[in-house]
């Protein structure tokens, strides 16, 4: 990464991010565990996930995650059915996580409590044992990244994609056997800095960009895109494979960059059509992904091989916050401090 002094803590908040994922699977295994066992005993119907932000990215995994691993019906909510239309759902037999950074906005903490009022079994993933919206939840769990200042949030929510894997791995039964290589896999891919300094000069310019992805890597294509646009300013669109072939690819031309993110798996292979019809409309492509798929695009950054499917967003961020923290930098602007942002937003 640049040396400067634009961008120091989350440069070095990324930088954590393997000591993060090792106290997770350390320390943090045993209260995933516990948890899991009594949500396996409660043996929820349905589950019900609402956030906001980057951890609404984070929830949409999780939603990919139990629907596939476990086959419930998984949906994501919108609170202000409850916090501003005053809805009051039944919700006997169902799951409700609320995943949060900070478990401080108004709107998680109420839709949680009501949520729990109206026969919910509810638990808060956050980054704060102490905070409201832990309280408001029946069970919590700590995704332990320690302290973030950075105003975009890179640790936490790898964090959070860690814990809801582990807590869907040990519902049904695994012991999260597949994550265990992860901190040395991202210690790997973060000393690859270099490559993504080079990448990143090819968007210092571009007014928009495009992301896409399918299954489970497309909230990574959801939460680059959040954080380029956050630290940036670029108007950078994420969109489902599937989706962006009904409509928005009208937009695409070779002066609107397209970041595919096509890892090894169901996902990635379902990918391939939207990047052959991306290489006929001669796309500024840029895959980052497996060495098979990075042949389709002009560009591209490999991603470690062997990496279940269901784990490698947590690797597939990691390059992409890279990228969003270099073009930031590149283009003269301080990613810790986003204008107009704060580390805590407030919604009702």
């Amino acid at each position: 990464m640049q040396s400067s002094v634009r961008g120091q803590a989350m440069a070095a908040e990324i930088g954590e991010q393997p000591a993060v994922f090792d106290r997770v699977l350390s320390e943090g295994a045993p209260a995933v565990a516990a948890v899991a066992a009594e949500v396996a005993r409660r043996a929820p119907r349905f589950v019900l996930l609402t956030a906001r932000g980057t951890s609404d990215n984070a929830a949409l995994y999780g939603k990919y995650l139990l629907e596939i691993l476990l086959e419930l019906p998984v949906g994501l909510t919108s609170p202000s059915t409850t916090t501003v239309y005053g809805a009051r759902p039944a919700l006997s037999d169902c799951l409700v996580i609320a995943v949060s950074q900070s478990g401080g906005s108004p709107d998680l903490i109420e839709s949680t409590r009501v949520a729990r009022e109206c026969g919910a079994l509810t638990l808060a993933v956050t980054n704060a044992p102490d905070s409201a919206l832990a309280r408001a939840a029946e069970l919590h769990l700590d995704v332990l990244a320690g302290p973030e200042l950075s105003v975009p949030a890179t640790k936490t929510y790898t964090a959070q994609l860690l814990t809801l894997y582990l807590l869907a791995d040990y519902w049904r039964g695994g012991r999260g056997e597949a994550a265990r290589e992860l901190p040395a896999l991202a210690a790997d891919l973060l000393d690859r800095d270099d490559e993504i300094g080079a990448l990143a000069h090819r968007y210092r310019f571009p007014d928009r960009m495009v992301t896409t992805a399918r299954g489970y890597a497309y909230p990574t294509a959801r939460e680059a895109a959040l954080k380029i646009m956050e630290t940036s300013y670029i108007a950078a669109h994420a969109f489902s494979g599937a989706d962006l072939l009904h409509g928005p690819l009208a937009m695409v031309d070779s002066k609107v960059p397209v970041i595919a993110i096509v890892p090894a798996g169901a996902g990635g292979l379902a990918l391939r059509p939207v990047l052959d019809r991306l290489t006929e409309q001669a796309a500024d492509l840029c895959v980052i992904g497996s060495p098979e798929a990075i042949t389709r695009g002009a560009v591209g950054f490999g991603l470690p091989g062997g990496v279940p499917e269901e784990v490698s967003p947590m690797l597939e961020i990691l390059p992409l916050q890279l990228l969003a923290y270099e073009i930031a930098v590149g283009r003269g602007l301080d990613p810790d401090t986003p204008r107009s942002l704060a580390k805590v937003t407030e919604t009702h």
